[in-house]
């Protein structure tokens, strides 16, 4: 019990350092913009050359089976370092464009490594648990992926300091898993290549619901996490405020993404306690609602658009782990890594629509109305898990707690 734990919290560490990386270019992008006379496409390129990475490396590692024919350990050791290098190359050679989105792509396909095989290797130690242990991963996932906002508003760093600082956390993560994280007594079986079982979980019901209704979810969460700093500074500008509650624009970003980390907790406890499908309905109907109704308060009181951002913040990921492990449940033992990668390949790839939507449906209707966009996904999401809580594969959830 007590090794659970330390391994829990090592492993978390290792997740917060090395997702540090993902939003390091998004928290410098207004100095990118005037530096290099970004325009909209370009803004949003930067953002989504990680997602398009990311989608890359999963497929691969999925049709290759590396979670579940490689040691798990390696491979996120090894891509936690590609990962830092890819992005210290930006800070100390890059100075346009081009480059800046290859290497924002080869980024993308490090987190590949580093984050599917985090998932599958805390499930070797929790088997009872096991919602509230992945949704703590998730959880320093979520406050590594605001770490750059942090960096960027608490010190006076140029931006290529903030990205060297971003790639350092990175090379401690992988120092920490070398040395500290260990797979669990409760190993599943070992697998032999077979690309077939990258799309095996879409023949069955159970799995493809569970994917259907990760899907919703990613509609949302990151575009969500991508461009919720450039509203609150377009909304503190719109109000003539200088911040909110005391806190810079770069700040508060940091403060609404990182809130995440209590709803992937929250999120676990109730998945344990109540069933998957039932907190995740509950996470899917909170959010969309904060989604339709933030751009509200645009250019209004600061400290109700924060209040109303807190509360996204926190519902908009508190389902994400709980899609991750009922994968873990109803997917065949022997492939759950191929499994979970396969489902955030798909799941990020919708992530790149929505993102890249955002920009321009903000150009055409403004910031009142453009977050409502990301309202369907969740909807969207609560029918798809309304249908695997009716359907008789819900009861290996939780240990039948639906």
């Amino acid at each position: 019990m007590p090794e659970r734990w330390r391994q829990l919290g090592v492993l978390s560490l290792a997740e917060l350092l090395a997702l540090s990386l993902w939003f390091s270019a998004s928290a410098v992008l207004p100095a990118l913009q005037q530096e290099w006379n970004l325009g909209a496409a370009g803004s949003a390129g930067l953002v989504i050359a990680v997602q398009l990475g990311f989608i890359a490396g999963t497929l691969a590692s999925a049709l290759g089976n590396l979670p579940d024919v490689w040691s798990p350990r390696s491979l996120m050791a090894g891509s936690a370092m590609l990962g830092a290098a890819a992005n210290a190359a930006l800070a100390l050679w890059v100075d346009s464009l081009a480059p800046a989105l290859a290497l924002r792509v080869v980024t993308g396909a490090a987190m590949a490594g580093a984050y599917p095989p985090a998932m599958k290797i805390m499930a070797t130690w929790f088997r009872e648990g096991r919602g509230v242990a992945i949704g703590i991963l998730v959880g320093a996932l979520t406050i590594g992926s605001a770490t750059p906002w942090l960096i960027r508003g608490l010190t006076a760093l140029p931006w290529r300091h903030t990205l060297l600082a971003a790639s350092g956390l990175a090379v401690l993560a992988a120092i920490v898993v070398v040395l500290l994280v260990r797979e669990g007594p409760n190993r599943f079986p070992s697998a032999r290549f077979d690309p077939r079982m990258a799309l095996a979980m879409f023949r069955a019901r159970g799995p493809r619901l569970a994917c259907f209704g990760y899907f919703g979810h990613m509609w949302e969460l990151y575009a969500m996490w991508a461009w919720i700093g450039l509203f609150l500074f377009a909304s503190a500008e719109a109000a003539g405020a200088s911040g909110y509650a005391g806190m810079p624009p770069s700040t508060a970003t940091f403060a609404v993404i990182a809130s995440g980390a209590l709803g992937c907790w929250l999120g676990g406890v109730a998945s344990d306690r109540w069933g998957r499908t039932a907190a995740t309905i509950a996470a899917m109907a909170a959010s969309g609602v904060c989604a339709a109704t933030i751009g509200l308060t645009f250019a209004g009181r600061p400290a109700l658009t924060l209040a109303l951002a807190l509360v996204w913040g926190i519902t908009v990921v508190a389902d994400s782990a709980q899609f991750s492990t009922a994968i873990t449940e109803l997917s065949p033992p022997a492939y759950v890594g191929t499994a979970l990668t396969m489902q955030t390949c798909v799941g990020f790839a919708i992530t790149n629509v929505s993102i890249w939507l955002l920009l321009p449906v903000v150009n055409a209707v403004g910031w009142r109305w453009a977050f409502a966009t990301l309202a369907i996904g969740p909807a969207l999401g609560v029918v798809a898990m309304a249908r695997l809580r009716a359907a008789p594969e819900s009861l290996k959830l939780a240990g039948g707690r639906r």
